[in-house]
């Protein structure tokens, strides 16, 4: 699967604040927090599901495969979605693994799976 994605009680504004403290704890800190639904509303578009887009970022593990290879930055910063699906709040995000397939570079694989893993822990852990 492209992604990692997990069920919380939580909801979407405490999934968040536990993220920030997980990520902070791993020296990932949040660039953005785009609240898609509000967002879409505010254009004048009825868009009724709670939608939030979190954009991460590592900032030493980001200068390390930019060094490697420029072609990352397509990738950064991370993403962390938190949404509201069932009646249910989910956080997911895609696999760094993933995308980072399509660079080619055994290194930066190694690298993308330390990212990968630490960012599951901090969702798990923010659940």
């Amino acid at each position: 699967m492209f992604h990692y994605t997990v069920e919380t009680n939580k909801t979407m504004d405490e999934a968040v604040q536990a993220l920030e403290a997980e990520l902070k704890n791993d020296k990932f800190g949040v660039l953005w927090d785009f609240d898609v639904k509000a967002t879409l509303n505010n254009k004048g578009l009825d868009f009724d599901k709670p939608v939030r887009i979190l954009e991460v970022c590592n900032p030493g593990e980001a200068k390390k495969v930019l060094e490697k290879n420029e072609l990352v930055s397509y990738f950064l910063p991370c993403k962390i979605v938190v949404h509201e699906s069932d009646g249910m709040t989910k956080i997911g995000m895609p696999k760094p693994t993933k995308l980072i397939e399509f660079v080619e570079d055994q290194e930066l694989n190694q690298i993308a799976e330390d990212i990968e893993q630490r960012m599951i822990n901090a969702i798990n852990e923010a659940k």
